[in-house]
């Protein structure tokens, strides 16, 4: 039994060090706004994000590069490719979304390797909450 549970904490402990490897790569990409030729990637945004003002869309990169509010409730599998900003436009708040996916270099499929950045491509959407 102690054999059982040596492997299963080990795995556990590999696991969760992939996990941190990946947030780790995920910050990269999302506090250099995809501009680190290490993680490489693209960023996207909704039609309605992008109809917001462009002093908000500055707010919006600024907000999801500072984001730091990680949880269990936001962030359960500890790889931080998720968050949610508020930020003014024209003098009314508005939330965001911003949520990392991890694709394969051709951006057709998901990576077969995610920690790995020569085999991942990272996606980030800016969204509203009602077009989740």
């Amino acid at each position: 039994m102690a054999d059982i549970q040596t492997i299963e904490s080990a795995e556990a402990a590999n696991e969760a060090a992939r996990a941190e490897l990946i947030a780790q790569q995920n910050d990269l990409f999302r506090t250099s706004w995809g501009m680190n030729p290490s993680v490489q990637g693209q960023i996207v945004m909704t039609q309605g994000v992008s109809a917001l003002s462009p002093v908000s869309l500055n707010a919006i990169c600024v907000a999801v590069s500072a984001f730091n509010e990680f949880s269990e409730d936001n962030d359960p599998h500890g790889m931080r490719d998720f968050g949610t900003v508020t930020v003014l436009n024209q003098g009314v708040e508005v939330r965001v979304y911003w949520k990392i996916d991890l694709y394969d270099p051709s951006f057709r499929y998901g990576s077969d390797d995610c920690a790995d950045p020569a085999k991942t491509r990272r996606v980030m959407t800016l969204l509203f909450p009602s077009e989740y």
